[in-house]
C-alpha cells in the first residue's frame, strides 16, 4: 500500500512537470523574456527529476534479498543526488541564455499574458509542492521531500521571474531580464547544492533525527532498574527506514524467557513510536558485561 501510495505522488509530480513546462514554454514563445525561458528549463529539470524518482521508489521499495540484506532504501539517495545535478546543468543552461541576452538585450512582447501562465503554472507547482512534502514527511521519504523542496523553488523562481517581467514592461529597460535569469540560476544551484549534501550524508549513515533518538532514550528509562541497564546506542538512517541497536544488561540469575521478554517488550514500545525503525539488541548479563563505551545512552 505504502509503495503503491508513493508512487502515486511521483506520477502527480511527472503530470505537474508536463503541464507547467507546456504553460511556460508558452509563456516565452509569448513574451520572448529568457526569464520565462530560464523558468521553463527548470520545470524541464522537474520532469526529469520526477521521472528519477519514480524508478528510484520502485526499487527502494523492494524487499530484502541475499544480496540487500537490509533492503533497497539507499536508492532514495540517487533520485536527490541525480537532482542535484540536473539542477546545477539547468543553472549553466540559464546562464548561457541570460549571456547571449545581455549581450543583446530584446523587448518583452505580450507581457500580461506571459504572466498569467507563469502564475497558473507556479500555482500549480505549489499546490502539488504541498501534497509531496506531506507524503514525504509521513512516509519518511527523502525522494518526495526533494522533489517538494524543488518544485517550491520553482514557485519562488516563477515569482521572481514574473516580477522582472513586469519591471521590464513598465521602465522598459530591457537588461533587467537576463539579470533576473542569473538570479534564477544562482538560486537553483542553492538548491542543488542542499540536495546533494543532504544525501551524501545519507550515504555516510547519519544518526537518525534527535527528536526521535529522545523518544527512544525516554523509552529505555522506562524499563531501566537497578537490574537492567543499557549502553551502547547507536543510531542510523537509510532513507525511508530507520535502524538502531542497543545492548541490554541482565542479571545472570534470569531466565532466558524473562530476559527475552523484557527486550521484546522495549523493542516493539520504540517501534511503535519511532516511525520506519528496525530494533537490534544484544542481550549480555550484568555480571559479565563488557566496559560500556562512549556510545552509552546517558
Amino acid at each position: 500500500m505504502k509503495n503503491k501510495s508513493l508512487s502515486y505522488f511521483a506520477w502527480l509530480s511527472i503530470g505537474a512537470a508536463i503541464l507547467t513546462i507546456s504553460l511556460k514554454t508558452a509563456a516565452f514563445l509569448l513574451t520572448g523574456s529568457v526569464g520565462l525561458l530560464s523558468d521553463a528549463l527548470e520545470s524541464v529539470i522537474n520532469l526529469v527529476a520526477a521521472i528519477v524518482a519514480l524508478i528510484v521508489i520502485k526499487i527502494s521499495q523492494k524487499p530484502p534479498d541475499e544480496d540487500h540484506a537490509y533492503g533497497h532504501f539507499k536508492a532514495e539517495y540517487f533520485s536527490s543526488i541525480i537532482e542535484g545535478i540536473l539542477i546545477f546543468l539547468a543553472a549553466v543552461s540559464i546562464g548561457y541564455a541570460a549571456i547571449g541576452r545581455l549581450i543583446h538585450p530584446q523587448p518583452i512582447e505580450q507581457a500580461f499574458f506571459g504572466i498569467l501562465i507563469s502564475a497558473l503554472a507556479a500555482a500549480i507547482n505549489l499546490v502539488v509542492g504541498i501534497k509531496l512534502l506531506k507524503a514525504g514527511k509521513k512516509h519518511s521519504s527523502i525522494v518526495l521531500e526533494a522533489d517538494a523542496h524543488h518544485l517550491f523553488t520553482d514557485v519562488w523562481t516563477s515569482g521572481g521571474v514574473i516580477l522582472g517581467v513586469i519591471v521590464v514592461a513598465i521602465t522598459q529597460i530591457n537588461i533587467f531580464d537576463p539579470i533576473v535569469a542569473f538570479l534564477v540560476a544562482a538560486n537553483i544551484v542553492y538548491t542543488g547544492y542542499i540536495l546533494i549534501k543532504r544525501s551524501t550524508l545519507g550515504f555516510m549513515d547519519t544518526a537518525i533525527d534527535r527528536k526521535d533518538v529522545s523518544i527512544i532514550k525516554q523509552i529505555l528509562d522506562k524499563y531501566s532498574s537497578k537490574d537492567v541497564k543499557f549502553h551502547s546506542l547507536r543510531t542510523r538512517q537509510a532513507a525511508t527506514k530507520k535502524f538502531m541497536s542497543i545492548h541490554a544488561l541482565v542479571p545472570e540469575k534470569w531466565s532466558m524467557q524473562k530476559s527475552h521478554q523484557l527486550v521484546k517488550n522495549m523493542e516493539e514500545e520504540i517501534e511503535q513510536n519511532v516511525q520506519n525503525i528496525t530494533v537490534l539488541t544484544r542481550l549480555e548479563t550484568i555480571e559479565n558485561s563488557k566496559t560500556h563505551d562512549e556510545f552509552d545512552i546517558s
